[in-house]
């Protein structure tokens, strides 16, 4: 098994939390209140900014050309999903120039740029890893729930369940495998990653309508 694999199986525990918390269920119910998800999304588009920031310093970093072009893939796939997620935003009334990050959001916004500054690109890529990784998670099995399913949040489980996420999943997780020297290393990186994950979750209110 690939260390990337491996990394994923050790904190199943996190995806599964992730999975049942009640922010990800209200999505999959179409039960989380409308003011809720506006929150969540107007965070996500600062976070993904952000994000896209530290992928272009990673770029930067990366020491051969075949990095060079990974890298370049992985950051055209955030500014895609940066222009989904303002698209989203305009329709549910959101003005992200407004926003500023929540402690959450600038926590693992933090996170990501001290990894992508100080780290090397294998220990970069564990910190950006468990974020897609889980993201693909939660849609392919929000979506399989109930593929019929019709209900206002249905496009961002669609979304996150598109094969294209999938491919950027991989091609990240075949840069850790091949960037990192040390596994040891990453472990403790990988999982603060997704600890950052259900903390962006419950950072938004968690009840339901």
């Amino acid at each position: 098994m690939s260390l990337a694999k491996t990394l994923w199986e050790e904190n199943r525990d996190l995806a599964q939390a992730a999975l049942e918390h009640p922010f990800v269920q209200g999505l999959r119910k179409g039960t989380l209140l409308y003011q809720d998800f506006q929150g969540y999304i107007a965070q996500d588009v600062y976070f993904l900014e952000a994000s896209a920031r530290a992928y272009a310093l990673a770029l930067a970093r990366t020491p051969d050309q075949q990095g060079l072009y990974d890298f370049f893939d992985l950051l055209a796939g955030v500014i895609k999903e940066l222009r989904e997620q303002e698209e989203r935003a305009a329709e549910w009334a959101i003005e992200p120039t407004n926003v500023f990050p929540d402690r959450a959001t600038q926590a693992y916004i933090d996170f990501l740029f001290a990894n992508a500054a100080m780290g090397g690109i294998g220990e970069t890529c564990a910190a950006f890893l468990p974020c897609i990784r889980l993201y693909v998670f939660l849609g392919q099995t929000l979506a399989a729930d109930d593929p019929n399913n019709e209900h206002r949040y249905v496009s961002w489980i669609r979304t996150y369940a598109h094969p294209d996420i999938e491919i950027l999943a991989v091609k990240l997780e075949d840069l850790l495998d091949r960037y990192v020297t040390v596994p040891k290393t990453v472990r403790a990186i990988y999982r603060r990653a997704l600890e950052l994950e259900l903390d962006f979750f419950t950072s938004h209110a968690i009840k339901t309508e």
